[in-house]
C-alpha cells in the first residue's frame, strides 16, 4: 500500500481526465458565484432611497431566496449526477471491453460491449427525462411550500424571502428538462475520453449567463429589472444554449459512441437487470444524499445561518473543483482498467487516488483558510451574517480535508469499482443516522455556535474517509460486470 508513487503516466492520466472536467466545474460553480454576487449587490442600488441598512436587508433576502430555491432544485441536479455516475461506471466499463477487442452478438453481428454501451446512455436519458417532469410538476404546483420549508417563518423578513424565492423556482420549471439532459450526457461524453467539448460549451454557457444576469438582474441594455426572478430566467437561458450544443453534438457529430435520436426508441430490455443492479443503487444513494443536503438547508435556513451558507456554499464549491475532477476521473480510469481484466493494477491505482484526496484536501483547506476575509468583502450582507460565514469557513477548512478523500473513493474509484450498493448504504447510514441528528442537537437544543453545528452537520465526512481505507483494503468492491447479453 502506498499513497503515493512514481507512476507518471498514471499521474498524467488522470491529469487529462481531470483537468476539463474540473475547470468545467470551476465554470458552473463561476455562474453559481455570479449569481450570488450579483444577487448581492441588489440593495445597493437602493440605498440612497431607502437607506444603507435596509439595502443590505434587500441584498440579503435576495441572496438568500436564491439559494433556499436552488437548494430544492439541487435535489433533482443530484439524481441526474447520480444517473450520469451511475451510467458512466458501465460506459467506462464497456468501452474498456470493447477497446480490447469486442465479442460480437452472433445474432445482430454487432459489437456487445457497444451496444450495450448505447442501451446504457438510452435509459439515462429516459430517466432524465422522466425526473425533470416529475420536478417541473411539483415546482410549478407549490413553489411557496417548497421555500417555506427552508425559512424559519418567525423571521421577520420570511414574507419577503419566500416570495422572492418563489418567483424563482417558477421561472425554473423548464430548466429542469436542460439542466438534466445536458449534465448526464456531459458524463457519459467524458467517460469515453472526450471532456473537451462539454468544457468549451460551459465557457460559452458561462458568457451567456453573465450577459442575461446583468441585464435582467438589473434592468440594463432595455430590459426590465426582474432582480431574483432575472437570475433565474438567466439561468434558464443559459442552460438552454448548454443543453443544445451538447445533444446536437452526442446525436449528429460524436462518432465514438455513435449514438443516434433513433436510439433513444431501442429495446433495453436485454441491459435492465444490469442496469439496475449498477446505476440504480447510485441514483438512490445521491437521491437520499440530495435530501439529506437539503435537510442540511432546511437546519442551517431555522437557524438563520441561510445568507452566510449561500456564500460560504459557493466558496467550498470553488476550492474544490479539482476535487470533483479527479473523483470522475478516478471513476472512470478505474472503469476501464477493470474493463481490461487487470485487478492488481487497479488496486494500486486505488491508493494511489486515496493519496491524491488528502493533498487535494489539504490544499483546498489552506485556499479557503487564505482567502476566506478577501471573498467575504465581495458581498453586500449584513455584518452578522458575515460574522457567522466567518465561523462557517473555519469549519470547512477542517471538514474539506475529508471530504476531498473520501469523494474521491465515494463517488470515483469504489463507484467505478462497481461497489453501488455498499456505497448507497454507507453513504445514507453515516448522514442520516449521525450527522444530521447530532447537527440538528447542537443548533436546536445545545445552541452551540456556528463553527460547531456545522462541525456535527458535516460529521459523516470524516467517518467516510475511515471507512474508505478500510473498505478499499478489503479488495470486495471490485464487482464483475457483465454486457447482459
Amino acid at each position: 500500500m502506498k499513497l503515493f508513487q512514481k507512476d507518471m503516466p498514471f499521474y498524467k492520466r488522470v491529469l487529462i481526465l481531470a483537468l476539463p472536467i474540473a475547470l468545467q466545474s470551476l465554470l458552473t460553480v463561476g455562474v453559481n458565484m455570479l449569481d450570488t454576487i450579483m444577487l448581492g449587490r441588489i440593495g445597493s442600488s437602493l440605498a440612497p432611497t431607502i437607506g444603507e441598512e435596509a439595502s443590505k436587508i434587500v441584498s440579503s433576502n435576495s441572496v438568500s431566496a436564491a439559494a433556499f430555491a436552488n437548494s430544492f432544485i439541487s435535489i433533482y441536479h443530484i439524481l441526474c449526477m447520480g444517473l450520469g455516475m451511475g451510467a458512466s461506471v458501465l460506459v467506462s466499463r464497456y468501452w474498456g471491453m470493447k477497446q480490447k477487442g469486442d465479442e460480437l452478438d452472433p445474432v445482430t453481428g454487432n459489437g456487445k460491449a457497444e451496444h450495450a454501451l448505447r442501451q446504457t446512455i438510452s435509459l439515462m436519458l429516459r430517466l432524465t427525462i422522466g425526473l425533470a417532469l416529475i420536478f417541473a410538476v411539483i415546482t410549478l404546483a407549490m413553489p411557496e411550500s417548497i421555500m417555506k420549508s427552508y425559512v424559519n417563518l418567525k423571521d421577520s423578513q420570511a414574507s419577503d424571502i419566500i416570495a422572492r424565492g418563489s418567483g424563482y423556482l417558477r421561472y425554473s420549471v423548464v430548466t429542469y428538462f436542460f439542466l438534466g439532459t445536458s449534465l448526464t450526457t456531459t458524463i457519459v461524453l467524458r467517460s469515453v475520453g472526450q471532456a473537451l467539448y462539454p468544457l468549451f460549451v460551459s465557457i460559452g454557457a458561462l458568457f451567456v449567463n453573465l450577459i442575461a444576469n446583468y441585464m435582467l438582474i438589473f434592468g440594463k441594455w432595455g430590459a426590465p429589472r426582474m432582480e431574483v426572478e432575472g437570475a433565474a430566467l438567466a439561468t434558464l437561458i443559459a442552460r438552454i444554449f448548454e443543453a443544445s450544443c451538447i445533444l446536437f453534438y452526442l446525436f449528429v457529430v460524436d462518432k465514438k459512441i455513435a449514438f443516434r435520436i433513433r436510439h433513444m426508441f431501442m429495446s433495453c430490455i436485454s441491459l435492465i437487470g444490469e442496469y439496475i443492479r449498477i446505476c440504480i443503487p447510485v441514483l438512490i444513494s445521491d437521491g437520499l444524499l440530495a435530501f439529506g443536503n437539503n435537510t442540511f438547508a432546511m437546519i442551517i435556513g431555522k437557524l438563520g445561518f441561510g445568507a452566510a451558507n449561500s456564500v460560504t456554499a459557493v466558496t467550498q464549491q470553488m476550492s474544490t473543483v479539482g476535487i470533483q475532477g479527479v473523483s470522475q476521473a478516478g471513476a472512470i480510469v478505474t472503469g476501464q482498467t477493470l474493463g481490461t481484466g487487470d485487478r492488481e493494477k487497479t488496486m494500486r491505482q486505488g491508493w494511489m487516488f486515496f493519496g491524491l484526496g488528502l493533498a487535494l484536501g489539504a490544499i483546498s483547506a489552506l485556499f479557503i483558510f487564505s482567502f476566506r476575509s478577501l471573498i467575504l468583502s465581495g458581498y453586500d450582507i449584513t455584518a452578522s451574517d458575515k460574522e457567522i460565514a466567518n465561523h462557517l469557513m473555519d469549519a470547512i477548512s477542517l471538514i474539506i480535508i475529508f471530504q476531498a478523500a473520501n469523494s474521491i473513493m465515494t463517488k470515483g474509484v469504489l463507484r467505478g469499482g462497481g461497489d453501488t450498493k455498499m456505497l448507497m448504504l454507507m453513504d445514507n447510514i453515516y448522514l442520516w443516522a449521525i450527522a444530521l441528528p447530532l447537527g440538528a442537537v447542537a443548533g436546536f437544543v445545545l445552541k452551540l455556535s456556528p463553527f460547531f453545528v456545522y462541525i456535527c452537520l458535516k460529521s459523516d465526512q470524516i467517518i467516510k474517509t475511515v471507512w474508505c481505507y478500510f473498505r478499499l483494503k478489503s479488495e470486495r468492491w471490485i464487482k464483475k460486470i457483465s454486457t447482459g447479453r
